[in-house]
């Protein structure tokens, strides 16, 4: 592992494990799959608690993300889980990410990758603690993601301009083919290598490939690589929906 990357989920064990009634600590994601990039990828965690989080210890959540100042700090995200909803996908959760606390559900997507591809960190594995996730409730929940979420962002063609939506929709939607033709998770390395069978277009993969990887980027303008990513996106979804 990066060095500062150990050195950040450290100091964040080390601090978060008074403040809450920790049971488990995982990665999962990028870190989890062994494709993870120092600086570039999101630190992905989950902590598994004793009990409900209460006012008290949301405070001492937001205390503890806010007080780490390792320079990959700001990639660190955790979702909150009591061990008394483990088993309700709709359940929403505390969690910290984009540097703010809120709540969200843990996705089937996340609840597999932690029984495929998990990082423990702290306490008992997922398989010994998490329900897994069934493929019926995997295929349903990208199929979702897919129709709900990322078609109706192709709408607006701004957002495309910046490299994030550009980059997590042309991967995503790969990754997404993949599971619901073959019922089975990827990582983004992998998912470079399915662009090429969905007639992605190559210099937006090459351009994606560089920020990630470091390669030579290719010579595109922001405005043309917005309304190549967006059409494929389009495209594509409704290929893997139909």
């Amino acid at each position: 592992m990066h060095a500062a990357t150990e050195r950040l989920l450290k100091d964040f064990l080390d601090r978060i494990e008074p403040a809450v009634p920790l049971v488990a600590l995982w990665a999962h994601g990028s870190l989890g799959a062994g494709d993870y990039r120092p600086g570039r990828s999101d630190l992905d965690l989950i902590a598994v608690l004793d009990s409900p989080v209460t006012m008290q210890q949301w405070r001492n959540i937001k205390a503890v993300h806010r007080s780490l100042e390792q320079p990959l700090a700001g990639l660190l995200h955790c979702s909150y889980m009591p061990r008394q909803e483990l088993d309700d996908l709709a359940a929403e959760h505390v969690t910290w990410a984009h540097e703010r606390i809120f709540r969200r559900p843990v996705t089937a997507v996340t609840r597999r990758e932690l029984h495929t591809a998990p990082l423990r960190l702290y306490g008992p594995p997922p398989g010994e603690v998490l329900p897994p996730v069934s493929d019926e409730d995997l295929m349903a929940f990208v199929r979702s993601d897919l129709r709900d979420f990322w078609l109706a962002k192709t709408r607006a063609r701004r957002r495309w301009l910046q490299d994030v939506w550009v980059d997590l929709g042309v991967l995503t939607v790969a990754r997404a083919t993949v599971t619901l033709r073959e019922g089975r998770l990827i990582s983004k390395r992998e998912a470079f290598d399915v662009l090429a069978g969905m007639d992605a277009p190559e210099n937006v993969v090459a351009d994606i490939r560089a920020r990630r990887y470091g390669t030579p980027p290719p010579v595109l303008s922001r405005f043309r690589r917005a309304r190549l990513a967006r059409a494929f996106v389009r495209s594509a979804i409704r290929k893997a929906l139909a």
